[in-house]
């Protein structure tokens, strides 16, 4: 846990945030696996961490704005349970480690909501993604299941994000403590990437990494010689000499903070004059994505600007051809690069993708697109100091929207299908940092993890 004042003040925060009413955060609980007594590996609600910081499941905190008072329900463990589990903390110990002093079963927190209820007091909560969360908050405060999502509280939602969109200089530390877990992981993949070795031979030496540094992965790792499917898990193919290997990973910190880093590789050591090609212009657009980011910069403006480096690359390889600002205006880059250039990371990989995208990366000033790739941009707002955020361009040749598009002979005048048809057995590139807004730009958080051809090439000999 960070100091206990940390937890106090966060919570004072958030009732400073939220005009009224009782907040209600149910930690997550376990999960079962195949039967109750075999569960998933636990995973803490996030904004249950931030809030209340106790890192394990049974738990409900309730913040009572009017009265300025903070709780924590949970149940104090049996001698049954300590058999199996060891000697446990009481509920009263836990809570006063993050400044609580209220405590009760979870009996009592279905009175006091009761009693609120009756009283007209309006009860927050954000939006549940779990279902057991969903059927939890329809026991206490009587909201139909189907409408629980729907009744989620905005105001709450917007003073969580305004809080936990910062990120404080002990939140940062645990960041890159996450960050030199990646290092290492990315110091085997060089020395593992080599024809004949399977990808999950090299997946499960990252999760052993991880495992061995007492983390655990922050998201299911992407490791692929089809790095033309953005987010692909499968992990069956054998290594040639020559194919391009993805690799998107991350690892969690002591504290549940994440890492997310991408590079690409080229099995055997040496990218072919093809692939080095496309590298070198992904690698410029990371490097110009990156050194754009300033406070009051708009994440959705060095997208685009980032969108154009790419295009204009493209375009020197005889892949794009015309007028480039019209080509990115309209759109017709997002067949090489249809994501987004990154998102919010802390202690969520994508963070707090769960109180909605749009909610964390847009605001009143810029709203979602509806365009092919640039709908899928996570951030577009405002940056601030304190951001953490993800620079994470790719190039991608999908053969499947390679054929629709020449099909349909979209946007022919920017696209040079012949020669991009030629490239459709190529898959992908993407390269990813994990990057803070400081107050007059930029800092690249952890150790330098080999990015330029020259360093892979020369590690991987």
């Amino acid at each position: 846990m960070f100091e206990t004042k940390t937890y106090a003040d966060r919570r004072k925060q958030l009732k400073q945030d939220v005009s009224s009413g009782l907040i209600l955060m149910p930690g997550s609980g376990e999960s079962a696996m195949n039967y109750p007594g075999n569960p998933y590996y636990y995973r803490q609600d996030s904004s249950f961490l931030y809030f209340f910081g106790i890192d394990k499941p049974g738990f409900y905190g309730l913040i009572d704005v009017d009265g300025d008072k903070d709780y924590i329900f949970g149940t104090d463990f049996t001698i049954d349970d300590i058999i199996w589990m060891g000697p446990q903390p009481a509920v009263k110990y836990l809570a006063a480690a993050v400044g609580v002093d209220n405590t009760g079963a979870p009996a009592q927190l279905k009175e006091l909501l009761d009693k609120a209820r009756s009283a007209g007091k309006k009860i927050h909560f954000l939006p549940p993604y779990r279902g057991e969360n969903i059927l939890e908050i329809n026991n206490l405060t009587g909201i139909p299941t189907g409408e629980v999502k729907k009744e989620a509280s905005l105001e709450l939602i917007k003073a969580v994000v305004k809080q936990r969109e910062i990120k404080s200089a002990e939140e940062v530390a645990e960041i890159e403590k996450s960050l030199d877990i990646s290092s290492e992981m990315y110091k085997m993949v060089m020395q593992m990437a080599k024809p004949g070795t399977y990808e999950r031979e090299i997946t499960g030496r990252i999760e052993g990494i991880v495992g061995s540094a007492g983390s655990f992965i922050s998201f299911p790792v992407i490791l692929t010689t089809h790095g033309e499917t953005l987010h692909n898990h499968y992990h069956g193919n054998k290594l040639e000499k020559h194919d391009l290997l993805v690799v998107d990973s991350g690892a969690e910190s002591p504290l549940h903070y994440a890492s997310d880093i991408t590079r690409t590789f080229p099995v055997g050591g040496k990218f072919t004059p093809e692939q080095k090609d496309i590298y070198q212009v992904v690698y410029a657009a990371v490097t110009s994505a990156t050194e754009a980011i300033t406070p009051g910069k708009m994440n959705k403006e060095i997208h685009l600007q980032t969108a154009k480096v790419i295009a204009a690359g493209l375009k020197d390889l005889g892949l794009m051809k015309g007028d480039l600002d019209a080509a990115v205006k309209e759109g017709a880059h997002a067949l090489f690069f249809p994501h987004g250039l990154g998102h919010m990371m802390g202690l969520d990989v994508h963070d707090m993708e769960d109180l909605g995208e749009d909610n964390v990366g847009y605001d009143d000033t810029v709203v979602r697109s509806r365009q092919f790739g640039l709908a899928y941009l996570r951030l577009a707002k405002e940056l601030k100091p304190g951001f953490v955020l993800t620079v994470e361009p790719g190039i991608y040749f999908i053969p499947a929207l390679i054929d629709q598009w020449h099909g349909e002979k979209r946007f022919a005048d920017f696209i040079n299908y012949d020669q991009v048809s030629k490239y459709k057995g190529f898959g992908g590139i993407r390269i990813e940092d994990d990057v803070l807004v400081t107050d007059n730009g930029f800092r690249v958080l952890g150790k330098p993890i080999p990015k330029t051809a020259a360093e892979i090439e020369e590690i991987m000999a």
